[in-house]
């Protein structure tokens, strides 16, 4: 399942989870100015930019540089260099930047589920469960971490709690998320209705189905939906 798909929902994911990141982290008192100083010019400050193939070198002239940064800044910088890396599929080079930033910052959820995402995309499921389970006791909440969640119950065949991880992150996502399984489900043939982002029985009955097969995936390439979830 999606093993040979490339990162389309990871650029949605990255940009979206990317954002949530920066407000996690900026939120202490003593990482606000630093981030702020380190991000306004030069390479270094395409580590927070959309472009994840200059994000990379910005990131390590973020790290590498003398900026003075915080432990929650530095574990930020970790964790959009790994978003990077992922995009371009390189989810070994991620993981160690995912490690890193775990590891200055245990309780970062968006970088927990993250790697849990890289592991999932490696077959590394039990270890991913791991990961995605710690992100979903820190932030209960997240609509990502339940869409992770959900593959890996998918993957593994446990179609019940597949599908209710699926229905729990359209609750959580809101209009954006269910479109987007709405348009990916339409495009396996399983949903008929409106690309509306709006849930309903029909789209609950397609990710029904869906479950019970290992090559369906309700999330679609990105240029698929673009229009439709805009």
């Amino acid at each position: 399942m999606r093993g040979g798909v490339g990162p389309h929902w990871g650029v949605m994911r990255a940009l979206v989870l990317a954002t949530a990141a920066t407000l996690a982290l900026l939120a202490p008192a003593d990482s606000g100015p630093a981030i702020a100083d380190t991000t306004q010019s030069g390479v270094a400050g395409d580590c927070f930019k959309e472009n994840s193939t200059r994000r990379i070198p910005g990131c390590t002239a973020l790290l590498e540089g003398d900026t003075n940064l915080s432990v929650a800044e530095r574990s930020l910088a970790h964790a959009m260099r790994a978003l990077a890396y992922s995009l371009q599929a390189q989810y070994g080079e991620a993981l160690r930047d995912y490690d890193e930033a775990i590891r200055l910052k245990p309780d970062f959820d968006v970088a927990l589920n993250n790697r849990a995402w890289a592991l999932f995309k490696l077959q590394r499921y039990d270890e991913g469960m791991t990961d995605v389970t710690r992100a979903l006791t820190i932030a209960p909440w997240s609509a990502h971490a339940f869409d992770t969640r959900a593959h890996l119950h998918h993957v593994a065949g446990r179609t019940r709690l597949a599908l209710q991880d699926y229905i729990l992150a359209m609750r959580f996502g809101g209009e954006k998320l269910v479109k987007l399984y709405q348009c990916g489900l339409e495009s396996h043939g399983l949903f008929k209705g409106p690309v509306d982002g709006v849930e309903s029985e029909d789209l609950r009955k397609a990710l029904a189905t869906c479950v019970r097969d290992l090559a369906c995936d309700p999330l679609p390439p990105e240029e698929e939906c673009r229009r439709p979830t805009s």
